[in-house]
């Protein structure tokens, strides 16, 4: 007998991948990280807890697409003093631009389960081209009535490329805050809960 779980999915090319459809991104399971190098010596991670998104499975992998809109104002670094600052005009500007987004252009099937999404992000005004490196995880069915799909994906950036530019500069050389930002995502969406008859 066929598995629910099977029928969720589909192979493509040796690849397992999610049945067609439109999936709306869970924010409760699902997580929006980046890393940046502090005093050139440690890392300091920062998640964002207001988020939004969409992800469309093609018939044909390749026309998939991915929305995504963030609210930057939601950072969270585990330090107040710290998060009021990135909020501020040496970082994020959140009153001026209050949303970034990313919307999808591209995906390339690379290998497996692995693919990369090419997509216009906008941070801070400004608009660039970035790729993303992701992992197809799985698919279950849900007690609520939904179909789950999940994805890990990373990406990083030049936050310089997006006005981005605040520094310091330390006594011993180098900066207080690196120019590289990595993104990591942990992504669940699910599909519209069955309407009661």
């Amino acid at each position: 007998m066929t598995s629910t779980v099977t029928q969720l999915t589909r192979d493509y090319e040796g690849a397992t991948v999610p049945q067609a459809g439109e999936y709306a991104i869970d924010p409760a399971h699902t997580s929006v990280e980046f890393v940046a190098r502090h005093m050139m010596v440690s890392k300091v991670r920062g998640r964002f807890g207001s988020f939004s998104g969409t992800v469309v499975i093609g018939e044909v992998p390749e026309a998939s697409r991915v929305d995504v809109t963030i609210d930057p104002a939601s950072v969270s670094t585990g330090n107040p003093d710290r998060d009021a600052h990135l909020m501020s005009p040496d970082f994020f500007e959140v009153e001026t631009y209050p949303t970034w987004e990313f919307r999808s252009t591209k995906v390339e099937h690379e290998r497996g389960d692995h693919w990369k999404v090419t997509g216009d992000l906008t941070l801070h005004g400004v608009t660039k081209p970035v790729v993303l490196d992701v992992e197809f995880a799985g698919a279950s069915p849900t007690p609520w009535g939904t179909n789950a799909i999940g994805f890990t994906a990373s990406t990083e950036i030049d936050r310089d490329d997006f006005g981005i530019s605040f520094n310091a500069a330390l006594e011993t050389g180098g900066v207080v805050v690196g120019k590289r930002v990595r993104i990591e995502l942990e992504v669940e969406a699910s599909t519209a809960a069955a309407q009661a008859a």
